[in-house]
C-alpha cells in the first residue's frame, strides 16, 4: 500500500517528515524557554488590564514612610542573596592550550624490529612468541610508534637512570612546547599536577618539573600514581577543584606513562600484552581561571563525570602489577577487561547523558525504559544519539578492542572514532595522554570550530571510566607545530584488520 501511493507523494514527503521531526525536537529542547515566555506574557497582560485608578491608588504608597521602612530591608535582603549566589558560583575554568610530545625518529620501532626483538628475547618460549605475533598483527599499531632507548637493547635494559632519562625527555619536551605556544612564563604557574601510573621516583616527578623550570617556591604540586590510563581526567578534576578555591591561578597538568621500568620478559601471556601496546607519550595542559586570559583560551571546562567499577571477584580490577612464578614483575591485562570496561562505560555515560543530552533524547530513553521495565514491552533498549550532544569524541586509544567496543556501544560512525584509531596507529597506546593526542588530531585537521563540544573518555585500572566535556570558544586553526604538524596530511589511513609480519 505504501509503495502504491509513494509515486504520487513526490520528494516533498521526506522533507516534510524531516521538518516535522526537527520542529518537534526544537520544541521539546526549548520547552522551558517557551513556558517562561508564556508565563511572562500572561503576567504582562494581567498588569495592563488593571485600571488606571488602581495604579494611581498604589503609587501613593511610595510617599508613605512605613512603606519605605519595609522596602529598605527587602532591598538589602535581595542584595545579600545575589551576593551569596555570585560568591558561591563556580569559577569558569579555561583551557589555554596543550602540547603533546613527539618522539624523535631514532626511537621508532618498525614492525620488523618489534617482531625480531620479540623473537630473540623470547627464543626459549615459542608459544609466547606466537601469542605476541597474533596480538601484534591485530593491535592496530603502525610502523612509527616509539619506545624509549633502554627498551631497544636485546635484552631490554630497564634501569632507574634510563627511566629518569625518559621522564625528562617526554615531559620537558612537552612543557617547552607548551610555554612557547602560550607565552606563559613558568613563574606564572601556581599549580603543578603530574600523573604517572607506574613510575613513582623520589624526589617526585613534580619536583623534577618545578626544579627544571625554576618555578616559585610557593607553587602547589601534586603527584598522582597508580591511576592507570584514565589518570589524565582525574588530574583535570583535581585541577578544577583547586582552581575553584584559588582565584587568579594557572595550573599545569602533565599526563604521561614512563614505560622504561616496566618491560616484562617472563612467560605469563597477560603480562606480555602491555609490551606490545604501550608506547612513549606525554601531554602538558595549561588551565586557568583568569577572566583576563579568556580571549587567548581555546576551551572552557563543561562537565566531569567519574565512575569506578571494580571486578566482583577481586579488589584490584583488570589492570595491575603482578608477579609470576619466576618472581618477574610486570603489568597484567586481565581477560575480563572488556567486560568490566563495558559495565563502567555504561554507568559513566548514563550519568553524563542526564547532563548533556537534549531533552528529546532523554524523553525517548525514559519512555523506552518505562515500556520495558513497567509495561514489559518486548522492545530493544534505546541507545541515545550522543552525536546530538557532542561534535567530537576522544576515546582512550587503549587498543583496537577498546575503540571498537565504545563505537559499538555508542553507535558512533567511523568518522567519530577516526581520531582515536589514527592516534593508536601513529603513536600507540600512550596511556593517559592518548586523549590529548586525539584532540590534537582534530585540531590539526582543522575540524575544531567555535561552539563545538568535545567528549574525552578515559579508561584505567580499578576499573575506572572518566569523562570530561569541553566547549570550544573560538575557531581553532590547524597548528603549524606539534605532534601531528608534519604528518597530518597522511591521515586518515586504512588500518588493516591483520598486519602480516
Amino acid at each position: 500500500m505504501v509503495a502504491e501511493f509513494e509515486p504520487h507523494l513526490g520528494s516533498q514527503t521526506p522533507i516534510m517528515l524531516k521538518f516535522a521531526k526537527e520542529s518537534y525536537k526544537h520544541l521539546i529542547n526549548h520547552i522551558h524557554v517557551l513556558l517562561f515566555i508564556s508565563f511572562a506574557l500572561a503576567i504582562s497582560i494581567q498588569v495592563f488590564q488593571q485600571s488606571q485608578d488602581y495604579h494611581h491608588k498604589h503609587l501613593q504608597y511610595l510617599h508613605d514612610p512605613s512603606f519605605i521602612s519595609y522596602i529598605i530591608p527587602f532591598s538589602l535582603a535581595i542584595i545579600i542573596i545575589f551576593t551569596i549566589y555570585f560568591m558561591n558560583k563556580s569559577r569558569t575554568v579555561y583551557l589555554l592550550d596543550f602540547s603533546c610530545f613527539k618522539p624523535p625518529s631514532m626511537y621508532r620501532v618498525p614492525h620488523a624490529t618489534a617482531y625480531e626483538h620479540g623473537r630473540i628475547i623470547l627464543a626459549s618460549h615459542q608459544k609466547g612468541v606466537e601469542f605476541l605475533v597474533r596480538v601484534f598483527e591485530r593491535a592496530g599499531l603502525g610502523a612509527e610508534t616509539s619506545l624509549p632507548h633502554p627498551l631497544h637493547y636485546i635484552p631490554p635494559n630497564p634501569t632507574l637512570m634510563g627511566a629518569r632519562e625518559e621522564t625528562e625527555l617526554v615531559i620537558f619536551s612537552a612543557m617547552d612546547s607548551l610555554f612557547q605556544e602560550t607565552a606563559v612564563s613558568p613563574q606564572d604557574i601556581d599549580i603543578v599536577i603530574v600523573n604517572c601510573g607506574l613510575f613513582n621516583p623520589n624526589p617526585s616527578i613534580s619536583s623534577m618539573v618545578i626544579n627544571k623550570y625554576k618555578m616559585r617556591s610557593n607553587v602547589k604540586s601534586y603527584n598522582l600514581s597508580g591511576m592507570g590510563c584514565s589518570a589524565s581526567l582525574i588530574s583535570i578534576d583535581l585541577a578544577n577543584h583547586l582552581l575553584q578555591v584559588h582565584p587568579q591561578s594557572n595550573a599545569v597538568v602533565i599526563s604521561t606513562e614512563i614505560i622504561t621500568p616496566n618491560s616484562y620478559m617472563g612467560r605469563v601471556r597477560s603480562m606480555l600484552v602491555p609490551n606490545i601496546l604501550f608506547r612513549m607519550g606525554c601531554a602538558a595542559i595549561l588551565l586557568t581561571n583568569k577572566r583576563s586570559l579568556r580571549k587567548r583560551a581555546k576551551y572552557t571546562l563543561s562537565h566531569i563525570v567519574r565512575t569506578h567499577k571494580a571486578a566482583e571477584d577481586r579488589s584490584y580490577g583488570c589492570i595491575t602489577h603482578k608477579e609470576d612464578k619466576d618472581g618477574i614483575v610486570g603489568v597484567a591485562l586481565d581477560k575480563d577487561l572488556m567486560v568490566i570496561a563495558a559495565k563502567s562505560l555504561k554507568s559513566n555515560i548514563s550519568r553524563l547523558g542526564s547532563l548533556v543530552l537534549p531533552v528529546s533524547e532523554q524523553l525517548i530513553f525514559l519512555f523506552n525504559l518505562v515500556g520495558r521495565k513497567i509495561f514489559k514491552l518486548q522492545i530493544k533498549p534505546y541507545i541515545p544519539d550522543y552525536t546530538k550532544a557532542f561534535n567530537h569524541f576522544c576515546i582512550h586509544a587503549g587498543g583496537r578492542a577498546v575503540i571498537d567496543e565504545v563505537q559499538k556501544n555508542l553507535k558512533l560512525s567511523d568518522e567519530h572514532v577516526e581520531a582515536s584509531r589514527m592516534t593508536l596507529y601513529r603513536f600507540g597506546n600512550t596511556s593517559s595522554s592518548s586523549i590529548w593526542y586525539e584532540m590534537g588530531y582534530i585540531e590539526a585537521k582543522g575540524r575544531m570550530k567555535k561552539g563545538n563540544r568535545v567528549w574525552q573518555i578515559g579508561f584505567g585500572s580499578g576499573f575506572k571510566c572518566n569523562s570530561v566535556v569541553w566547549n570550544c570558544i573560538r575557531d581553532i586553526e590547524s597548528p603549524k607545530t606539534g605532534a601531528w604538524a608534519d604528518s597530518i596530511h597522511k591521515f586518515p589511513v586504512i588500518v588493516p584488520d591483520v598486519v602480516m609480519l
